[in-house]
């Protein structure tokens, strides 16, 4: 969000009404002419005209032709001051309220940058490790339950090897060709990135 800033006019505005908000500048009392103001207040001349013109349009003071500027209303002065800071307030919360919002896109950038990351790292790590086990429970009916290792010729079928066979909380290593799959039973095998699919494909058909 762009900085707004205050025009330098404004700020000598501000300046003016405090010092009558403080009665530092009496109501009923004079100020000097502009251009003893603006060096006052170390600005040009057309600057403290602007500001003059500003306080003047909120009947905070009167310009006198020939007499300087007469200050007419404190509680004016103190009312234009208290706007000046709740405009500010409601500036500070908005680059506020837009700064947590950039904080936190930025921190969902971080987040998704790590998720990436976190992606590439499984799937090079799948990639390195092709001998992490899928694994199928048959808690379905299915035509192949009931035969053999050796019958179902599982590789040939869907390039799976099938690595173990839990079989009645009893883990199979390596199971023979003679061992037979029966409901409940969990198979475990290696295989490329859609064996898993294949196999229960090939189990379930």
């Amino acid at each position: 969000m762009p900085t707004i800033r205050e025009p330098r006019y404004r700020k000598i505005a501000y300046q003016i009404a405090q010092k009558i908000a403080d009665n530092e500048y009496t109501v009923g009392s004079k100020l000097h002419a502009r251009s003893t103001l603006s060096a006052t207040f170390g600005v040009s001349s057309e600057t403290a005209r602007k500001a003059i013109s500003l306080l003047a349009d909120l009947q905070i003071v009167k310009p006198i032709h020939g007499s300087g500027v007469e200050i007419l209303s404190r509680q004016k002065a103190k009312t234009f001051l208290n706007q000046a800071q709740e405009t500010s307030d409601i500036q500070t919360t908005h680059a506020e309220i837009n700064q947590l919002i950039n904080n936190q896109k930025s921190e969902l950038k971080s987040l998704e940058s790590s998720l990436a990351k976190l992606f590439d790292q499984t799937q090079r790590v799948q990639q390195h490790n092709p001998l992490s086990p899928y694994e199928l429970t048959l808690t379905h009916d299915s035509p192949k339950i009931g035969q053999s290792i050796g019958e179902l010729s599982l590789w040939h079928s869907t390039g799976a090897t099938l690595v173990a066979l839990l079989h009645n909380e009893e883990l199979i290593i390596s199971p023979g060709p003679y061992a037979v799959i029966e409901k409940g039973d969990t198979l475990y095998f290696v295989g490329n990135e859609t064996v898993a699919q294949t196999v229960q494909n090939f189990i379930y058909s």
